[in-house]
């Protein structure tokens, strides 16, 4: 491994490293244009103000100041990808979903070169989101689960986060997931298309040469291409306001049906008391 820059993520003394892989012998890839964003936040990568600051500017770096290849995530924490969001955090932090969560996904399903998420544990609700919004997916085959676990402990999930399992998974899957907080071990996840492969670095390595991934970014087009694929999500993600004006309008519809559910029960329960 050959490291190129650290950045700190001050509130954790973590940091993101980025380096890249070694030479993988017999395989057709510039290793050199695989950048590896190894992150460590303990206790368990949550992605806070701080943690996604810090990738965004890894991100930066290596789009400005590298040649384009390919973008790996992983983790330097054994046991976690990422647990998600620090929930107490999110709440306190004013404008958390579109000044730092929303950011961070529309700069991966935008990103003008391939990334790949290297599974090497848990990835949990925000965790798990933000591997879904890479471009692929490699799972450690024996360690970790992948899940979405808010229903739960009573956290709806707003429009960007539904999204991208929406465009990604079948229609079984993504119920599975949402609705009964399925906990999915690699295996199952490549069966259900969840991930895109089983293993560790060197099978990413792999991955990128048997799919040519090093050189799809080098015409210029490959975030314009996203774009366009992803145009959905990606209007969720620039409309923030309008999300949550479209969730009040059926909070508000809800309130009226569900007055008229209750009173076609009292009028039910008073003809049943006369029989």
């Amino acid at each position: 491994m050959t490291t190129l820059f650290t950045i700190p993520i001050s509130s954790t003394r973590g940091s993101i490293l980025c380096s890249n892989p070694a030479k993988a012998k017999g395989l057709d890839v510039d290793t050199e244009k695989v950048y590896i964003l190894t992150f460590s936040s303990p206790p368990d990568n949550r992605l806070t103000p701080t943690f996604i600051s810090a990738f965004l500017l890894a991100l930066d770096i290596i789009e400005h100041r590298y040649p384009r290849g390919v973008v790996v995530s992983t983790s330097a924490i054994a046991k976690f990808y990422s647990n998600g969001l620090d929930l107490q955090l999110a709440q306190e932090t004013e404008g958390f979903m579109e000044k730092y969560l929303w950011v961070l996904f529309r700069r991966l399903i935008t990103y003008p070169m391939p990334t790949i998420s290297l599974l090497n544990g848990h990835a949990f609700a925000g965790g798990l989101m933000f591997a879904m919004y890479h471009d692929y997916r490699i799972m450690n085959p024996v360690k970790g689960f992948l899940c979405l676990n808010e229903i739960d402990f009573g956290v709806p999930l707003q429009t960007p986060m539904m999204s991208i399992f929406r465009e990604k998974l079948t229609p079984a899957t993504f119920r599975d997931l949402v609705l009964e907080a399925r906990r999915v071990p690699g295996p199952e996840a490549l069966a259900r298309g969840v991930v895109d492969g089983l293993g560790g670095l060197e099978e990413v390595v792999g991955f990128i040469a048997e799919r040519k991934l090093e050189g799809k970014a080098r015409s210029g087009i490959y975030g314009v291409m996203k774009e366009e694929m992803y145009r959905g999500i990606l209007g969720g993600l620039e409309d923030h306001e309008g999300n949550l004006g479209w969730r009040d309008r059926i909070e508000e519809r809800k309130q009226v049906l569900e007055g008229e559910s209750e009173r076609r029960v009292e009028a039910w329960e008073r003809e049943k008391a006369k029989l």
